[in-house]
């Protein structure tokens, strides 16, 4: 199992509309190959900066060669449509962890 974890800072005033769209944007996300649960939390503390919501996004894959394929294939596409519906309103990193 694959942990896939992306950590998103969003401006406060766009923070209901972002928060609307992630949960449709998982939904998508669930429907690709080797996706088997995702989880959205927020982020408290640290307390994120005056103006700023956190949250993070934990998606559980069955393989690192279905997260591998979800990075070249599927990536560019899922993240271009965050960035055309709220561009310059959030920064995402982004970290995979595998269970040792």
């Amino acid at each position: 199992m694959i942990a896939y974890e992306v950590n998103l800072d969003v401006d406060a005033d766009v923070f209901s509309s972002f928060r609307a769209w992630l949960d449709e944007h998982v939904q998508h996300m669930l429907a690709l190959p080797g996706f088997v649960s995702a989880e959205i939390l927020e982020c408290t503390d640290p307390a994120p900066p005056a103006g700023r919501r956190s949250l993070c996004t934990i998606y559980l894959l069955a393989s690192d060669a279905d997260l591998q394929r979800y990075l070249r294939e599927d990536a560019p596409h899922m993240r271009e449509d965050g960035l055309r519906r709220f561009p310059g309103k959030f920064s995402a990193t982004r970290r995979i962890l595998v269970a040792s």
